[in-house]
């Protein structure tokens, strides 16, 4: 008999702030952020099987036929997990997020595949800081939680009392190469944020308006140089900015994804439904919760 997939969502991942503090000697950077995670994504099932394989399906799947690295991630992570030795999986991706867009993309899969992965041949996932070195993203997008990230990414705590958030994503079809937009910085680091923010009471509970008040005093540090390789980003955040009772504009990760924060899911809605008439068809936008999601919970 036909074993049940496994099935589990790679939430995109959105950074609500992000400073970049400084190059380490490995050549990785540190980094503090606030990530949360939408209530959309990708969707990742597997199947026991004698050898690995991972058949691509969904909108987005033929932006990953030129980007092997990204592809690759997700049989990287499983191989990983279950050793060399070990089983092997039957991976179907289901690709609906942009990639090269600063919403997790590859790591959020990955993660979503070690996850699936976990359930299906009943082990114990290992720590989430364990799998920085595969991909920066992996430890916090394995949390699929609100999370503070700090270091190269490996060191990630679980912050309660992040309200649900309507949000707007905007993805402009334009790939952002991460390693450009480091290389744009050009030293050009941010401050650690001292008190950090949120840590000092991890139990609080914040309504929408007290996030954002403090969101506006910490920005994303990459976003100039973002827009330096990608000036099309510039175009993105004005018009997210534009939108009626917007209360926040910016860009997650390093681009090109930009967000709207917004009070209410039908002012979101309606952005969206704004931003769709009044961009190009190739634009990708989606109204969104950015939310908690727990760990266990499936697609």
């Amino acid at each position: 008999m036909t074993q049940t997939p496994e099935v589990e969502l790679a939430a995109a991942k959105v950074n609500l702030f992000l400073n970049v503090t400084g190059k380490r000697p490995d050549g990785y950077h540190d980094l503090e952020s606030l990530v949360v995670f939408a209530d959309i994504g990708d969707r990742v099932s597997v199947t026991p099987a004698a050898d690995w394989s991972l058949t691509l399906s969904g909108q987005q799947a033929h932006a990953l036929d030129q980007t092997e690295a990204a592809e690759n991630l997700v049989i990287r992570a499983g191989r990983r997990l279950l050793g060399t030795q070990g089983p092997a999986a039957s991976i179907d991706l289901h690709k609906l997020l942009p990639v090269a867009a600063g919403i997790g993309g590859g790591s959020a899969d990955a993660a979503a595949c070690i996850r699936a992965l976990s359930r299906l041949f009943e082990i114990e996932t290992p720590a989430p800081g364990n799998w920085a070195d595969l991909g920066g993203d992996i430890p916090v997008c394995l949390m699929n939680r609100p999370t503070l990230v700090r270091g190269m990414g490996e060191r990630v705590t679980p912050i309660d009392g992040i309200p649900s958030i309507p949000a707007v994503l905007v993805n402009p079809g334009v790939p952002t190469s991460t390693g450009a937009v480091f290389a744009a910085m050009q030293g050009r680091f941010g401050t650690p944020l001292e008190p950090f923010p949120f840590l000092s009471d991890t139990q609080a509970r914040h309504s929408i308006e007290s996030l954002v008040d403090v969101l506006h005093r910490i920005p994303n540090t990459m976003t100039d140089a973002a827009i330096s390789v990608t000036p099309i980003i510039r175009d993105v955040l004005e018009l997210i900015d534009r939108q009626p009772e917007r209360l926040l504009a910016r860009m997650s990760g390093s681009g090109a994804t930009c967000f709207g924060l917004f009070p209410t899911e039908s002012s979101a809605a309606a952005a969206a439904s704004r931003l769709r008439r009044e961009c190009p068809e190739s634009w990708w936008i989606r109204a969104c919760t950015l939310t908690g999601t727990p760990d266990d919970q499936k697609a």
